[in-house]
């Protein structure tokens, strides 16, 4: 990639996070990326491409950077542990905002929806395989769908964000709540093999009403 398109890339996530979704265009980003705008144009060759370009190329880099805290949690409140970092630090770096920012402007422009919903994608696909090695031979593995509750996650840790915006305290009190979930999870995967059974017929039987 050319150093111009990298400044580009970069301009592009500086200048969501300073105008937000709404005051992004080819002006405030070859300002953001210290270029003259037609080079918006000449490489990418609208706004909305450069956007969509942003978007993959700055996710994927994030998701990278945390692949293997998130690859290393050997329970699930290590993976909420790492969560908890992984919230504070893209919190701090202003990319959480980012992906909100553009989820924001997808209600009402249908050229960011794809390119936000593969950014998103990237997060459910490592969050994926994770919990069904954590959840592994638990009674939760044969209920729960594991990709729905990937997605869950994804979509929880962009909620707290902009949660975390308006009332940090009550954004701290859901992850503490996450938490006791995580522990009584484990707790149920002490129990013994009686306790299990039982509990599996109970759980397969309410999930088999709904």
């Amino acid at each position: 990639m050319s150093d111009t398109k990298q400044r580009l890339l970069d301009g592009t996530l500086a200048a969501i996070r300073q105008h937000g979704i709404a005051g992004v265009s080819a002006r405030t980003i070859a300002a953001a990326a210290g270029v003259n705008q037609a080079l918006v144009f000449y490489h990418f060759g609208s706004v909305d491409e450069l956007l969509a370009a942003a978007c993959r190329a700055g996710t994927a880099e994030r998701v990278a950077h945390w692949s293997d805290r998130l690859a290393g949690a050997r329970s699930l409140r290590e993976l909420l542990a790492v969560g908890r970092a992984l919230h504070e630090e893209e919190r701090q770096l202003g990319n959480v905002s980012f992906l909100a920012q553009l989820l924001a402007g997808a209600q009402t422009d249908e050229r960011l929806a794809a390119p936000t919903a593969g950014a998103l994608q990237l997060w459910v696909d490592e969050i994926e395989p994770v919990l069904r090695r954590l959840l592994a031979g638990s009674p939760f593995a044969e209920i729960a769908d594991v990709p729905g509750l990937a997605r869950a996650v994804a979509a929880a840790f962009i909620g707290l964000e902009l949660y975390d915006g308006v009332d940090r305290a009550g954004a701290q009190r859901a992850l503490a709540a996450l938490d006791q979930l995580a522990v009584l999870i484990e707790i149920v995967d002490d129990l013994g093999p009686i306790a299990r059974r039982a509990l599996r017929t109970k759980v397969t039987r309410a999930v088999r009403r709904d």
